[in-house]
């Protein structure tokens, strides 16, 4: 998909900026009027984690619970030092994996925080969270420039953990209004128009793709997902770090020699396929797909099924929120 700057043809055929569209920044003045708070639903459940607990404890609370991550607390510190999502467990195994003969002696023993002085080592990151006072504005902001998926809104009077912001929670929030609002130029837009996504060094692991090798690249290129495609370069499934949690649910992650097909017979949840989409399909009609579907991401294929790009939730709420339409900033 080519990147073409945004902008709509006057009859004479000349490029004119989407900013004569006073209906551009819409969902940008949206998400600055609306709080976090907005997005707290009324009861919902929260998993909070002791630094003291054993990681393997841990991973099989997430999967128990159904969550994907959970704030840490550090009751010498008394406060939220950080988030044990399932991206440290791929970590832990990537690092200490050796042979399905060896056991996983750190997954087995170590402790959160010592995983945690492991793994960050001298280079401490505080834990990036948000007021529930915040705008959503902030959130979208946050979430993007910080390269993460999970947000914590922490009320500052209590220190309590309120919710966890995430990008699929503000679209669907965004969906909930959208048609109450003056529908952007852009929205009729295409992604190749647009240039919104991801088109060039694409993650993918190919069928027979051992375990091991997937989790290399979820490591090294941060990505949190990985089309599965065929020797013609076809996409026919696609394996996600959602999917890694079933080593933990199924206590498998001692053998990670396996294929990627292999893995992906062990799905727990049902699986309608990979969600594709097209270079010429709207904006509009990608957001309706992803928060229909309720997935991360669309793969972005040709029309032989080929893979192109991919389009994440946060690539859409950086279009729509941040840059309105614009291409994405690198």
């Amino acid at each position: 998909c080519l990147q073409i700057a945004a902008g709509l043809e006057d009859p004479e055929g000349k490029k004119r900026p989407l900013t004569a569209d006073p209906d551009r920044d819409v969902y940008t003045r949206f998400m600055k009027s609306h709080r976090c708070y907005d997005l707290v639903p009324t009861s919902s459940k929260l998993v909070v984690f002791d630094t003291s607990l054993q990681v393997k404890k841990a991973f099989f609370a997430l999967v128990s619970n159904g969550v994907r991550a959970a704030p840490l607390w550090d009751s010498k510190k008394q406060c939220f030092v950080g988030m044990l999502t399932i991206t440290d467990f791929i970590n832990i195994l990537h690092r200490y994996y050796k042979s399905p003969l060896v056991q996983i002696y750190e997954l087995e023993e170590h402790k959160i925080e010592t995983w945690r002085e492991v793994y960050l080592q001298d280079s401490f990151k505080p834990l990036v969270s948000i007021s529930p006072s915040a705008s959503l504005y902030d959130a979208v902001s946050s979430l993007v420039e910080h390269k993460i998926h999970r947000l914590p809104v922490i009320d500052p009077l209590t220190g309590n953990t309120l919710y966890i912001l995430t990008h699929k929670r503000i679209l669907k929030f965004l969906k909930l209004f959208i048609s109450e609002m003056p529908k952007p130029a852009f929205m009729r837009q295409t992604l190749e128009q647009l240039g919104i996504g991801t088109f060039k060094n694409i993650a993918m692991v190919r069928t027979d793709t051992p375990l091991y090798t997937a989790l290399g690249i979820f490591v090294e290129q941060r990505v949190s997902a990985l089309p599965v495609v065929d020797d013609s370069g076809r996409v026919v499934d696609i394996y996600s770090k959602f999917d890694v949690i079933n080593l933990a649910a199924e206590k498998t992650y001692n053998n990670l020699d396996i294929t990627v097909t292999k893995a992906l017979q062990h799905r727990s949840q049902y699986f309608e396929g990979v969600l594709k989409c097209y270079c010429h399909e709207t904006l509009e009609a990608i957001i309706n797909r992803l928060v229909e579907a309720e997935v991360h991401r669309l793969v972005v294929v040709d029309a032989s099924e080929v893979v192109k790009g991919i389009v994440s939730l946060s690539d859409i709420l950086q279009a729509l929120v941040l840059t309105a339409g614009g291409e994405k900033s690198d």
